[in-house]
């Protein structure tokens, strides 16, 4: 798989340098068992963003760690607040669900989301575009320079472990990352990317690009990562993933990442694990529904995690 990881490398671009994150706690919250800190770090050396860290109340010694990773849904105003609980859309607080099962759970904002948009005096007055225009600016900005908006997020979620792996609280040999939608699509990038993820969940955010395509479906300007149809599409990804354990979950309606799609990829993916001796590492959960994360799927989810992360 090395050449090919290579290639898949070259798609991406430029990848940030990674800074010491030089973490500062801005505030503390008491919640329903468990602490909500809000945190300030550096992704590069000349921005800083911020993220919630959730601690079980009961924390003592080590725990497993997850980075929660939020969906996009066209909010641009709602990023890191709906893992962590400050959302109205309580399916996606799944942050918070998994610190109530003791985990210790970081929630970053993904860049155009929430805390990483242009300043709202210039939103407002037209001088800074908004939204999906913001979104469509960096992705055509980071090309321009040789890069992708895939690279940043990658960038940015690798100094989210490096905080995580920071505290003595969290276990650095048992960390997960989850994420819903576009939260999926970067858990599962970043199980390809970053060794230390020991477990990944990845709930609606995988098929095969070419469906994509094939059904003019647009997306999150992340997803199109230049050439990577040429080198094997997200099955060339994600069989590098092995043998990391990795649960693939997806609604038989979801309109936005075919399913048909995600049933081929599952077939290569269990083929992959298969020929690395790790079958037992990858499973696809299936369920009637569309692009959604329902309360049963979550808590099946939490298991899987559990189950690779408990020590």
């Amino acid at each position: 798989m090395d050449v090919t990881r290579d290639a898949i490398l070259d798609c991406l671009g430029t990848v940030p340098d990674r800074p010491g994150p030089a973490v500062e706690t801005v505030s503390v919250t008491a919640a329903d068992g468990f602490e909500r800190r809000l945190l300030e770090y550096n992704v590069e050396s000349d921005e800083r963003i911020r993220a919630y860290l959730l601690v079980p109340d009961d924390i003592d010694g080590e725990r497993p760690s997850i980075l929660a990773v939020h969906p996009h849904a066209g909010e641009f105003a709602v990023g890191k607040s709906d893992p962590a609980g400050l959302s109205d859309t309580e399916p996606y607080h799944y942050g918070v669900e998994l610190c109530q099962r003791g985990h210790v759970v970081c929630c970053p904002d993904l860049l155009c989301f929430e805390d990483r948009r242009p300043p709202e005096h210039e939103r407002t007055a037209g001088t800074a575009p908004d939204g999906a225009d913001y979104e469509k600016f960096v992705a055509m900005d980071r090309l321009l320079r040789g890069s992708t908006l895939q690279a940043k997020y990658l960038s940015d979620l690798v100094v989210a472990l490096d905080v995580l792996e920071s505290y003595d609280l969290v276990d650095a040999g048992a960390m997960g990352v989850l994420g819903h939608s576009l939260g999926g699509q970067e858990a599962a990038w970043l199980s390809w990317f970053d060794d230390r993820v020991a477990a990944a969940v990845v709930s609606s955010g995988a098929a095969r690009l070419a469906a994509v395509q094939r059904e003019q479906i647009t997306h999150n300007f992340a997803l199109y990562v230049p050439d990577l149809l040429t080198v094997g599409d997200m099955e060339a990804v994600l069989a590098d993933v092995a043998p990391t354990p990795l649960l693939l979950t997806h609604g038989t309606a979801d309109r936005i990442f075919p399913p048909d799609s995600v049933r081929t990829l599952s077939g290569t993916l269990s083929e992959a694990y298969a020929d690395a001796g790790v079958s037992d590492r990858f499973e696809t959960l299936f369920f009637e529904g569309g692009h959604e994360f329902p309360a049963d799927v979550r808590s099946r989810a939490y298991d899987w995690l559990a189950r690779w992360l408990d020590r």
